[in-house]
């Protein structure tokens, strides 16, 4: 198994773009945390105005983790996707409620069966703009699922910290093992 760290040549499998920068000027970035990372990363590059996804580690206090390092605990970051993607063409907040429905945000430092601070849900965001943005979704999406009779939100709303890549084994995952592990679906509750 390939644990070497993605490259300048490292291609998205599905989209064939680069998942190493530099981005183009017109393109902006977002970051989410909401368990594991496989099937997270899946629900983005499959969104339209999306130009690439990576997967790595955020939020922790060791450099340059590495999957086992994480998943043993020692690290402190999380499992997240990184977005690049074109906002003439897809919205900030069409991101937000993709994360907001696609995991359960009322659970603490796990997702279903996947247990452990790596899989917290948390939402790093890049300014001000994107700040505001995540807090008035956060609101709306708890009074939604208050309605429906989840619990409180867990999810972090944090500023954006150092992105590390995970290994090439990981980007894409699903695309390269169609029938890998996706903990995700959500609690069913729309934020609309």
């Amino acid at each position: 198994m390939d644990k070497s760290f993605p490259s300048a040549e490292t291609r998205h499998i599905v989209l064939g773009t680069s998942l190493m920068p530099p981005f183009a000027d017109n393109l902006d970035e977002a970051m989410f945390g909401m368990g594991c990372f496989w099937g997270a990363e899946k629900m983005f590059w499959q969104c339209e105005g999306v130009h690439t996804t990576m997967v790595g580690y955020a939020g922790g206090d060791k450099p340059d983790p590495t999957y086992e390092s994480v998943c043993m605990g020692h690290t402190g970051h999380a499992e997240v996707v990184r977005v690049i993607y074109d906002p003439a063409r897809l919205k900030y907040a069409e991101l937000l409620q993709l994360f907001w429905e696609g995991h359960n945000p009322t659970q603490y430092n796990r997702q279903g069966n996947d247990v452990g601070t790596q899989y917290r849900s948390v939402l790093y965001y890049y300014g001000d703009e994107q700040k505001a943005q995540a807090e008035e979704t956060r609101n709306k999406y708890s009074q939604r699922l208050h309605q429906s009779g989840h619990g409180e939100i867990r999810t972090a709303i944090e500023p954006a910290p150092m992105f590390y890549y995970a290994e090439v084994y990981h980007q894409q995952y699903l695309a390269a093992n169609p029938g890998g592990y996706c903990g995700h679906g959500g609690v069913g509750v729309s934020l609309a």
